[in-house]
């Protein structure tokens, strides 16, 4: 009896059966090879964003207000960079993520510590020891205020999987579906207001839980928080792992990492390990050894011909 696979009564011959085989293996390996250092790439920015923050504090003083609106600026230039370039797709993902890094911690983060500072909020103190940051006291306030951007995105066409899958439970998805040709936001702004959402979404998360009067640092709603996001974290990691098209890979490792930044924040909260990057000065070579890294890893995936394939995902 013939014993050759046979599809649709179509014989397949085993030379098409290995290359089948061999190109489901190339495409496994092309999506951990992305997923791997796009998650490597926004990770290692992640407390490069802390350690700018407090360099700009600490080496401008008087003047930190300065930087931080250059900081800014610098940040919207280089998701216009990204918008004139929005054929280039890996190059406009990270110019809108490295906007979105620069205009959170120089506009965002540093607009709160300046009410903060004029208003004479007091930093939360605990056995003697800066808990809470008054900036991040204030920043609670806007809580209020993110519900409403929330609403906002709840209600609107997105291709956010967040938003997409409460518009299919609650089934309006189709009554905000766009008439006509419907024009696709630029790459750099997609990836910045991502960016700016998912970080300001989960700090107002972790006040919340952190504050005494609601959870508290050891509360059992802190403990649900950090490890349902390692949990939910190594979920995502799991699908960023099988992305074929690298500049969606860092789209996705976007909110993949912010959430797995969560763990790493609950941690620090309870003293578990020492955050060298918000002591930049002092660990000036760790720091200085992750913006390194950082500025390879760019010109990996900008000049590398591997990456810089312009494939689009279906």
């Amino acid at each position: 009896m013939d014993k050759t696979p046979t599809i649709n009564n179509n014989i397949v011959k085993p030379e098409e059966n290995f290359k089948a085989m061999s190109n489901i293996e190339k495409s496994n390996k092309k999506g951990i090879k992305n997923g791997f250092f796009s998650f490597l790439l926004v990770l290692l920015l992640m407390p490069i964003g802390h350690a700018i923050m407090i360099l700009n504090e600490k080496v401008l003083h008087n003047q930190k207000y300065v930087g931080a609106f250059i900081m800014g600026f610098i940040g919207i230039g280089l998701i216009v960079w990204g918008i004139k370039k929005n054929k280039k797709a890996n190059f406009a993902t990270i110019m809108g993520f490295l906007g979105g890094v620069l205009i959170w911690t120089g506009w965002v983060e540093f607009s709160f510590m300046w009410i903060a500072e004029k208003n004479n909020v007091a930093n939360l103190m605990v056995n003697g020891q800066i808990a809470t940051k008054r900036e991040y006291l204030v920043m609670l306030s806007s809580l209020g205020l993110l519900g409403t951007i929330m609403t906002y995105f709840f209600f609107t066409r997105s291709n956010c999987t967040f938003f997409i899958w409460f518009q299919n439970k609650l089934g309006y998805k189709n009554d905000i579906a766009p008439e006509g040709r419907y024009f696709k936001k630029p790459l750099a702004i997609t990836t910045f207001i991502e960016t700016i959402m998912l970080l300001w979404f989960f700090y107002i998360v972790l006040l919340v839980v952190y504050d005494d009067s609601i959870a508290g640092d050891k509360h059992i709603a802190t403990y649900i928080v950090a490890w349902g996001s390692l949990i939910w974290s190594i979920y995502l990691i799991s699908k960023l792992i099988t992305i074929q098209v690298f500049d969606y890979a860092v789209r996705y490792a976007v909110p993949t990492v912010i959430i797995f930044w969560n763990f790493i924040e609950v941690l620090g909260r309870w003293d578990t390990f020492k955050e060298v990057w918000i002591y930049p000065i002092e660990h000036w070579f760790e720091v200085s050894l992750m913006i390194v890294l950082v500025i390879g890893l760019l010109f990996l995936f900008l000049k590398t011909p591997y990456f810089k394939k312009e494939l689009r995902r279906v």
